[in-house]
């Protein structure tokens, strides 16, 4: 199982589908991640280990981390699949899991609420600017439902230029409203906090 294959043309129509990341589909996310770990060797663990940690890590040591985590439980985010072809990635978890998060000035918790974060999307060259993202958080925000969560936040990326797509990792806000996230409130100009309230 690749991930690097070309989308159909048909691709917008595709009827995607999501599983939480268990040990057993830990081979359709080095799949989709690539040598790379998605972005330099991250294996989506720069908001999770601290940045000495992360940066030494790179590469073996993160993926390492990574899998671990998946291995112990529970999933810490959420895969999609078109066909049987992992296309897309969404983190998610409660927001103290992340260390980097909880010590960000600019993220800075906004109240006292438990919330789940979002803090990772990556989506497979072909499938990009599908659409993808927006039914990623979706999805995210399911699962985190039905694990007790009540309140998921994002923390989109809103560039004053165009950055390449793998700089974007936190999301866009547009993908965030699709899902039905609103605005909460934000610290810096370009990094809105966005919320979304789940029911049970």
């Amino acid at each position: 199982m690749g991930a690097k294959k070309s989308a159909p043309a048909s691709s917008r129509a595709t009827k995607l589908t999501f599983r939480p990341l268990t040990a057993a589909r830990w081979p359709h996310l080095e799949a989709l991640f690539g040598e790379r770990g998605a972005c330099g060797g991250c294996w989506c663990m720069a908001w999770r280990r601290r940045r000495s940690a992360w940066e030494k890590g790179k590469g073996a040591g993160n993926k390492g981390a990574l899998k671990r985590l998946v291995e112990a439980g529970p999933p810490p985010g959420v895969l999609a699949y078109a066909a049987r072809e992992p296309v897309g990635w969404c983190a998610i978890a409660p927001r103290e899991q992340y260390a980097v998060l909880e010590n960000s000035r600019v993220l800075k918790r906004i109240d006292e609420q438990p919330v789940w974060s979002i803090t990772c999307l990556f989506i497979a060259r072909p499938w990009r600017r599908r659409g993808i993202s927006a039914e990623l958080i979706r999805a995210a925000a399911k699962y985190a439902a039905a694990r007790g969560a009540k309140i998921v936040e994002g923390y989109p990326t809103e560039p004053r230029t165009r950055l390449p797509d793998v700089f974007v990792w936190t999301g866009l806000p547009s993908a965030f409203l699709k899902a039905g996230f609103r605005e909460a409130h934000r610290w810096s100009h370009s990094r809105p906090i966005m919320r979304r309230k789940l029911r049970a």
